[in-house]
């Protein structure tokens, strides 16, 4: 019997969320309305932030969040080597140089440890960095309250890179809160935990920066007369102050947000059942589970195992094909950021970042999604366990 193939990530859409989209198309306003101020007012509010400016992609909304700390020529960036490539990224945009700050292999987050070791480093050579992106993998949050007494210490900027946890949790409180950072970033691609077709926010308490970022994220362009150097010609009249982008997020992706919002802990809570169900299912073969922290809640975005490669007889790759051969969209997330071509020619080399390079060898993320059935998560498991024993 064939079966259909399962993905690693899917959306989950429901004749509400169509219902919401549908009454935006049928409004005055697709875009610069009052529903995506409405989006930003909510998941501020489910976050416990003061300002949400979204954005028509997280990378749009790491890209303004460095702009409003600040971050220019002559500044660096660091960032984890295990994250998608817009989170170093964002440091490039700004004319920063960009540095990787190794795992900790437990986690395959940003290891504070690392981090407090290079800055130590980093101050006796001059070269602190303005902005540390700390990255959320798998939805799993990071210490951010290590991270941010090293802030403290060595006076640097935080921005969270949750784009994986919009619905974790930190010591009770909501990723995204600020209790621990200056401005967090969530992603609403379809993948995620929910989603807005494409897109992001960026959350801060700051109001000086929400402004920055409403502002460059719509070309620089402003009609306050508080922010001109002359007075309004007329109603007409619009000045441009910066240099900015269009970053705007429609107002039907933000009405198919704020739908998606009243379940995301319903998809939380899905989610973390569903890996609870794989770390009871997997405990027997050859791989390394997730480890979850208990001082933290994780939005288990995506569930990630490290093969032991000295416990069985098939290769990383063989693994990987074999289960794609049987319909399992496994996927790796991700390849270490300061192996790509691009960074390479900026002087990165293999042996720079170990413990994310070791990472790389062995992980593989298995399919994970709210509508994932208990029947095809058996699938993936049985699948997984033929593919070990080639």
């Amino acid at each position: 019997m064939k079966f259909a193939p399962i993905p690693y990530g899917r959306q989950e859409i429901t004749a509400d969320d169509i219902e919401a989209v549908q009454a935006v198309l049928q409004s005055d306003f697709l875009t610069q309305g009052p529903v995506v101020e409405a989006f930003e007012q909510a998941i501020s509010g489910y976050c416990r932030a003061g300002y949400g400016v979204a954005t028509n992609s997280a990378t749009s909304a790491l890209h303004l969040a460095c702009l409003a700390l600040e971050l220019g020529p002559g500044d660096w960036l660091w960032t984890s080597p295990i994250t998608f490539v817009a989170s170093a990224n964002c440091g490039l945009y700004c004319g920063a140089k960009v540095d990787f700050v190794d795992i900790n292999p437990q986690n395959y987050n940003l290891c504070p440890q690392a981090l407090e070791s290079k800055l130590k480093d980093a101050k006796q050579q001059g070269r602190l960095p303005k902005v540390v992106v700390a990255v959320h993998l798998a939805g799993h949050p990071c210490d951010m309250r290590a991270i941010h007494a090293l802030s403290e210490q060595y006076g640097f900027r935080i921005i969270e890179d949750a784009s994986h946890a919009v619905g974790a949790y930190v010591l009770n409180e909501p990723v995204g809160s600020g209790r621990f950072s200056d401005i967090t970033v969530f992603s609403f691609h379809p993948v995620k935990i929910i989603t807005t077709g494409e897109g992001g926010i960026a959350l801060t308490n700051n109001p000086d920066w929400a402004r920055r970022m409403r502002l460059l994220r719509s070309h620089g362009v402003t009609r306050d007369p508080d922010c001109m150097d002359q007075a309004p010609d007329g109603p007409w009249y619009y000045q441009q102050v910066d240099l900015g982008f269009n970053y705007r997020m429609t107002d039907f992706q933000a009405a198919l947000g704020l739908s998606q919002l009243q379940r995301l802990d319903e998809f939380v809570s899905r989610r973390q059942e569903l890996a609870k169900r794989y770390s009871r299912l997997l405990a027997h073969l050859p791989v390394t589970l997730p480890q979850f922290n208990p001082e933290t809640r994780s939005a288990c975005h995506l569930y990630i195992i490290r093969l032991q490669l000295d416990q069985i007889l098939v290769s990383h790759r063989a693994v990987f094909e074999e289960l794609r051969t049987q319909g399992i969209g496994v996927n790796l997330h991700y390849i270490p950021v300061h192996t790509q071509p691009y960074y390479r020619t900026m002087g990165f080399a293999p042996g720079d970042f170990p413990q994310a390079e070791k990472y790389y060898t062995e992980a593989m993320s298995l399919p994970l999604f709210p509508g994932m059935s208990d029947q095809q998560q058996d699938r993936v498991v049985t699948a997984l366990q033929k593919a070990l024993t080639l």
